[in-house]
């Protein structure tokens, strides 16, 4: 079974063990090999939490003659390598599970959702604006977003989202601009809720489309981040986060994930109380902002 890497992974696991090589001396020696991969990076392709990307498979090569390996054993089990440019990505059903620390809860929600259009949207904006309440939880979020058509007669986006815990109340998904509320599904204990937007109209291919939606939240948890996780690639997306004045943090920190090495730098409040990043052709990956509340 390759849907979801559990081949590769596997295989990959099986042939480190029998050779008896640890990851980090693994990681040494391709260092020494001239492709470098990170010890965590190591970690996740063994465990499947990622998948090499077209740019390692000379890392890949190298590992394979390391564990003693016919050359080409692992590549087989890789699920086919994203192609670039527009038309290339037409036909991919992206589910972005990667992302989440807890994968099984993301596909049972997203089971039976109609996510087969995603691929075939291209995200040319994000903005995402979250509001922080005076108990520094979560009030409400609102996305807008950008997208191009590349194939005929696309009509809808899946999105989700995650929540902090404990919701006292299920988050309630608004429709708010060129597009309608489709099956939305609600997992309050893992946090997660998905929802279909209905676009207006079915879009013509290189047709664009504007669309809002917002998430009303009532948790007593109090936050301390907000992430978008890019499943596919977005030409310029912008995070903003409002405090309330009675309720504002210590220091907020912006950052960015690609293949798994963080990079991050501060973000200062601003005369609104506000708090923002901005990414251009970014993705897949993540970013978001992060922040840390007084003591008192």
């Amino acid at each position: 079974m390759r849907n979801g890497h559990p081949a590769f992974p596997g295989a990959l696991r099986a042939a480190i063990d029998k050779r008896g090589i640890s990851l980090e001396r693994l990681g040494a020696r391709l260092r020494a090999m001239g492709t470098p991969v990170s010890t965590a990076t190591l970690s996740y392709w063994q465990t499947g939490r990622t998948q090499p990307r077209p740019t390692s498979l000379a890392a890949l090569r190298n590992v394979e003659q390391i564990v003693g390996l016919p050359q080409g054993t692992l590549a087989a089990l890789l699920d086919p390598p994203k192609p670039r440019g527009r038309a290339a990505r037409t036909r991919q059903i992206v589910l972005g599970t990667e992302f989440f620390p807890n994968v099984a809860p993301v596909e049972r929600l997203l089971d039976g959702l109609d996510i087969s259009q995603d691929a075939r949207l291209t995200r040319l904006s994000g903005h995402d604006r979250i509001d922080i309440g005076a108990d520094r939880g979560v009030r409400s979020r609102t996305s807008r977003q950008v997208l191009r058509a590349e194939d005929d007669d696309l009509d809808r986006l899946v999105v989700v989202h995650e929540l902090d815990l404990p919701c006292a109340i299920p988050p309630q998904v608004r429709a708010i601009r060129n597009c309608g509320l489709g099956r939305v599904r609600v997992d309050v204990e893992a946090g997660l809720v998905a929802a279909e937007l209905l676009f207006s109209r079915p879009l013509a291919r290189n047709e664009t489309i504007l669309i809002e939606h917002g998430l009303d939240v009532s948790s007593p948890a109090r936050s301390t981040y907000y992430e978008r996780r890019c499943r596919t690639p977005v030409r310029e997306y912008l995070v903003e986060v409002r405090f309330d004045p009675l309720a504002l943090p210590d220091r907020v920190i912006r950052y960015c994930t690609l293949d798994e090495v963080e990079k991050y730098w501060p973000a200062p409040l601003d005369d609104d109380h506000s708090a923002h990043s901005v990414v251009v052709d970014f993705g897949p990956g993540r970013c978001g902002l992060r922040w840390d509340w007084p003591l008192s």
